[in-house]
């Protein structure tokens, strides 16, 4: 959050909590019509603060996010090459990608497209 929007909010706070305080006092046995005056002035600052307060920061947009994906392995954990499953060519870590949350490899020797799947190990 920028300061200038922080300090819209918490001013905007303060004018509306002020402002409930005026109009609850203008009907008091002691209060003073005025008071409700200032009371729906100050509700009109406050509101049009948190609204300034909105749109000081734009909206971020949905290309600007950047994902990234750990994968944390338990133990001791071996490496073996992998091979396609049609050609039987050398795959690398380039050549893997994440799609709709699955590891989807695409063969650069006969460009042929598949889901990684891990056999279970028992």
């Amino acid at each position: 959050m920028r300061a200038g929007k922080i300090i819209a909010f918490i001013t905007a706070a303060v004018f509306i909590i002020f402002s409930f305080l005026f109009i609850l006092g203008a009907f008091s046995p002691d209060g003073q019509p005025s008071w409700l005056l200032i009371g729906l002035v100050g509700l009109g600052i406050g509101f049009v603060l948190i609204i300034i307060g909105v749109k000081l920061s734009p909206p971020q947009k949905a290309a600007d996010q950047v994902v990234n994906l750990n994968i944390d392995l338990p133990g001791q954990v071996g490496m073996d090459t992998i091979k396609c499953q049609s050609c039987g060519g050398p795959i690398t870590s380039k050549d893997v990608k994440m799609i709709a949350g699955a590891p989807v490899v695409e063969c650069p020797h006969c460009s042929t497209t598949y889901q990684l799947t891990e056999e279970p190990k028992w």
